[in-house]
């Protein structure tokens, strides 16, 4: 029998109705004769319930003409009566037949009546299962047992009637047995695990808590402000997918035609291209005609702009209309004049869709052709139209810059913000500016000596050297200060050179202003000539004095230069799309190519629910200087976008970053004050990725503001094409950075200053695009805050480092199982191996490097078979505190409250100090190292010396085999004839002083 499925999944802001500002709701849904609710929600206007009802469908043919409706009501306990919250009605047509079709949905809940006080909104997931063969996941009660579907409604009402019968005593036990966990159709695994909590960088188990793992977050139900400390929560894995795309389909058939754009599904689009007209009749009375086209299908209308007193129009304008949506089997072009009050008709051309062409890409366009008008009779009538309609795919180079049928409801001012789009990062490099000295400044005050320094400005990047040690006329600053330079080497350079008369006054001596192409270009460490420049006076009448002859002026030494060699950096360096250097001709050669296919995205949280509306999702991926923004697809929770990219790929250890993104740019003025919001990010290192080898994965979305939430999945087709094989392993054995970064390298602090003023310059040239590119987005995928302080971050990177000893910590231990004979066997072979060694020592080598050839065919069967994706366990973003993600993203300066910064700041001090206590110890045990020899104990530098020669005379009369075998046999005697105190060699380490007891 078919199934009718309803999740109901959460309500917000719901009308209080208890008189305390709260509320106790439950949801009521009814469907053909059939009733059931969910548990009820104490004292919580925001409840979550992630509760499936499960319905009888008895004529699925019949589903269309039925209505789900679904009621919340505020339960009054120990009262018979319950207050209406709100209501929803879905219609039947809308449900649809298969859960992968469907898709959470918030619906805003309304009035019963005209005086009903209704308000908020509830997130419902409803879907018809009509395999016979279907039967729901059990649902689970504490208490209770595993329930079937069919029983659920029973068990709702026993638990009322329970509600209603006990007193108030007993609430406490009946609070237990109401705790319920339900679960959602598909497969679920369970285990046990303690929650963890922190305390500094450590862990701190607590008692286990059975929670709930899930592949797919559609089937979670929970609210969108779930954090992860709570049970039941997704896993943020990667999901295998096989969509029919010609890569995976091996080409055959019909998708031979697509092997220049195989990594997407084909979505076929009509098209019809507007040219022009012309010899169109006058339809005003003063013989004029204000033509404009309208092309009509089904319900989508496009139209295309009107022009003033033309008889001979040129539209130039295409439109796509979507094949899934067509709802008509004609469409028509019409042609009309426009006018204050209805607009005429002028005549029209209609077209079956079975009679439209179909163009397969690299076939040439389309040519259009004239065509008559006719009248609503189809008699001919004066003027003609010249079009051009056809079916096609995505991969048609008229599908970017052609209007869309789902963006019908878009202003044309807006429409270009919905397109797809390829930019390019300006050209960036190096500006060096090394200020030698000046000479025969002139001060106001001639019987004063100069406090000189020296104020550099290019755009908005400005540098103050140090005053000068000299006082004096003739000051001398000897230093180098470096800029960002963009490929446009008009900016001007302002150097200005001041003499501080007070502690906030200054007074210009002299000002240069030069261009930036002014600057010599190097590609190397070599130094350039100095110059002479005249610094000219600080005065508003600059242009008499530039056409005055110069006789006497003070100068500057200056060495001005355009370091082409370096890589200029506007990422992290962590995880870096380029490496290439400003010179073109110092950059490698290709070593392959990059595929990348956009598919599509599921799940995604209505971004937009307070104007009811869904989301308007596009994605922006960047790769080395190149930028690609997909289309927008409107108000939809799962965007398919099915476009493919190609990049260049010059070093295989780069890094590619996707970003998801709401589109706010759509409606108007009134949002051009509005940022894009983000949806999430995925970055993908390219060295991790078999070459031609297609990946397909739904990647997780992930969002830490204001708290973890997992925002939606991306689905993501990934190539890596080798063409240079050679030239790929050559890199492996070549530095990352070009060779000036080492040559003549750049301090760190100069280099994050330098970072974030080309990330800047970035987002100014990109925001000036059209459509533009939004300074939001680039900065989130640039991560222009990485360098805040983060608790989380640092916890992060602590246990990151932990894990790498962990490996250490487990070869030790391995050692000491062998020294303390836990396997006989194993101890009895490691000391014949020992001895072959010791007796042969030109085995040692190769044996080492033998045995790691074995480790890693052996580690081959364990190769990871995913390509990396954001982890949040690894970020700890998932054990996070709520305030220590607040004080993540907090502005700087700080914006909280005083006594908030207070808390924070003891925190750190706490978190602080166990860093210095481990750091301590490590500097502890250098010195002890370092107090061996150096006479700082001289008892203990005595006993070592002396120990020092005996040991010299010993082992030049004995052998090196006989004194190594002889220690080995020691190191790993038996137990029995081991000690349980330390050993002689670590009691005299560890009474070695240290300088720890100098400290203050």
């Amino acid at each position: 029998m078919s199934k009718l499925v309803v999740e109901v999944l959460d309500a917000s802001d719901l009308m209080p109705k208890d008189g305390n500002g709260s509320a106790s709701p439950f949801v009521e849904v009814d469907f053909d004769h059939q009733r059931q609710r969910t548990q009820t929600k104490y004292k919580d206007i925001n409840p979550s319930w992630s509760e499936q009802l499960v319905f009888n469908v008895a004529d699925p043919k019949n589903l269309p003409n039925t209505t789900v409706d679904v009621v919340v009501y505020n339960d009054q306990k120990g009262n018979h009566h319950k207050n209406f919250l709100g209501r929803v009605r879905i219609s039947g047509i809308s449900v649809p037949l298969s859960e992968s079709e469907a898709a959470i949905q918030r619906y805003p809940l309304e009035k019963r009546g005209i005086f009903s006080n209704i308000r908020g909104d509830i997130a419902l997931k409803v879907y018809a299962i009509c395999d016979p063969s279907y039967s729901a996941a059990p649902m689970h009660f504490e208490g209770v047992g595993v329930v079937e579907p069919q029983k659920l409604e029973e068990i709702h009402n026993k638990k009322l009637e329970e509600e209603v019968k006990n007193d108030a005593g007993k609430k406490k036990k009946k609070k237990e047995k109401e705790r319920r966990t339900f679960h959602s159709i598909g497969t679920t695994n369970f285990h046990t695990a303690p929650p963890p909590s922190f305390s500094g960088f450590g862990f701190e188990s607590g008692k286990p808590v059975t929670t709930e793992r899930r592949s797919d977050f559609a089937r979670v139900g929970q609210s969108t402000a779930m954090h992860m400390q709570f049970p039941g929560q997704p896993e943020f894995g990667l999901v295998e997918t096989s969509p029919p795309v010609a890569a995976r389909m091996g080409y055959r058939g019909r998708y031979k035609t697509a092997t220049t754009y195989d990594l997407v599904e084909q979505m076929h689009y009509l098209y019809v291209n507007v040219v022009k007209a012309r010899d169109l009749p006058s339809m005003d009375l003063t013989g004029s005609l204000d033509p404009y086209v309208e092309v009509k299908l089904g319900n989508y209308k496009g139209v295309t702009k009107y022009l003033e007193k033309n008889q001979n129009p040129v539209w130039g304008r295409i439109f796509a209309f979507s094949r899934e949506r067509l709802q008509s089997n004609l469409v028509e072009v019409v042609l009309k004049d426009k006018d204050f009050g209805k607009d005429d008709f002028v005549g029209r051309v209609a077209f079956d869709l079975s009679e439209v062409p179909v163009r397969v890409p690299p076939d040439s366009p389309l040519a259009p052709e004239w065509y008559k008008l006719e009248d609503k009779n189809g008699v001919k009538v004066k003027g003609e139209v010249m079009l051009a309609v056809w079916m096609g795919t995505q991969a048609d180079e008229s599908f970017p810059d052609a209007w869309h049928s789902d963006a019908h409801s878009v202003n044309v001012e807006n429409l270009s913000n919905t397109r797809s789009q390829v930019y390019f990062s300006p050209k960036l490099c190096y500006l060096r500016i090394h200020i030698i000295e000046a000479q025969d400044l002139v001060p106001s005050d001639r019987g004063r000596n100069p406090n000189t320094f020296v104020r550099i400005q290019l755009g908005n990047q400005l540098r103050i050297t140090r005053p000068s040690p000299n006082h004096s006329v003739n000051p001398i600053w000897n230093e180098e200060l470096m800029f960002v330079a963009s490929e446009q080497m008009d900016d001007r350079i302002i150097i200005t050179v001041e003499d501080r008369t007070a502690p906030d006054k200054h007074e210009i001596l002299g000002v240069l202003a030069l261009p930036v192409y002014a600057a010599t270009q190097r590609h190397d460490h070599r130094l350039v000539d100095p110059k002479w420049f005249n610094l000219e006076k600080h005065s508003s009448a600059k242009e008499d004095e530039e056409k005055k002859e110069v006789r006497f002026s003070s100068k500057i030494h200056l060495r001005l230069t355009l370091d082409l060699g370096y890589h200029v950096l506007d990422e992290a360096t962590h995880y870096s799309s380029d490496l290439q250097p400003s010179a073109k001709h110092l950059k490698k050669p290709s070593i392959g190519v990059l595929e990348i296919g956009i598919l599509s995205a599921r799940n995604l949280l209505p971004m937009k629910a307070s104007d009811g509306r869904a989301t308007d999702a596009y994605c922006v991926a960047k790769y080395a200087n190149k930028w690609i923004r997909t289309r927008t697809i409107l108000d939809t929770l799962a965007p398919r976008w099915n476009e493919q990219y190609t990049w260049e790929v010059y070093d295989p250890c780069t890094v590619i970053t996707i970003g998801v993104f709401d589109n706010c740019h759509l409606n108007g003025s009134k949002e051009d004050q509005s940022k894009d919001k983000r949806i999430g990010k995925v970055r993908i290192r390219l060295s991790t990725l078999e070459t031609d080898r297609v990946y397909i994965h739904y990647y997780p979305l992930l969002v830490l503001q204001p708290g973890l939430k997992k925002t939606g999945e991306i689905q993501l087709a990934l190539r890596f094409t080798c063409t240079a094989w050679v030239n790929m392993v050559n890199l492996y054995s070549k530095p990352l950075l070009p060779k000036m970064h080492y040559s003549q390298p750049i301090s760190v602090h100069h280099l994050d200053w330098l970072r974030h003023q080309a990330m800047q310059i970035v987002a100014a040239r990109l925001s000036r695009s059209e459509p533009p590119l939004r300074r939001e987005a680039i900065e989130y995928m640039l991560d222009v805050d990485y360098h805040m302080w983060s608790l989380r971050r640092s916890k992060a990177n602590f246990n990151r480092i932990m894990s790498l000893l962990s490996g250490v910590m487990a070869i030790g231990r391995w050692l000491n199982d062998i020294c303390m004979w836990r396997n006989p066997v194993t101890t009895c072979l490691v000391h014949i191996l020992f001895v072959i060694l010791v007796c042969y020592p030109e085995l040692i080598l190769p044996t080492t490097f033998l045995y790691l050839f074995f480790i890693g065919i052996w580690n081959y069967r364990f190769r990871p078979r995913q390509p990396p994706h954001m982890d949040a366990k690894l970020s700890h973003a998932d054990r996070a505190h709520p305030d220590e993600l607040d004080e993540e993203f907090d502005t700087f300066p700080t914006s909280r409250p005083p006594d908030l910064v207070r808390i924070r700041y003891d925190r750190l001090r706490s978190v602080a100090g166990r860093i210095q206590t481990v750091a301590g110890d490590l500097a502890t045990q250098g010195e002890r190292l370092q107090a061996i020899l150096s006479w700082r104990d001289p008892r203990a530098t005595a006993i070592f010396i002396i120990f020092s020669l005996i040991w010299a005379i010993i082992l030049y009369v004995t052998p090196f085999q006989v004194v190594a075998i002889l220690l080995g046999i020691y190191m790993l005697r038996h137990p029995r004839f081991r000690s349980r105190m330390p050993s002689v060699p670590f009691n005299f380490f560890k009474r070695l002083p240290a300088k720890s007891d100098m400290l203050l």
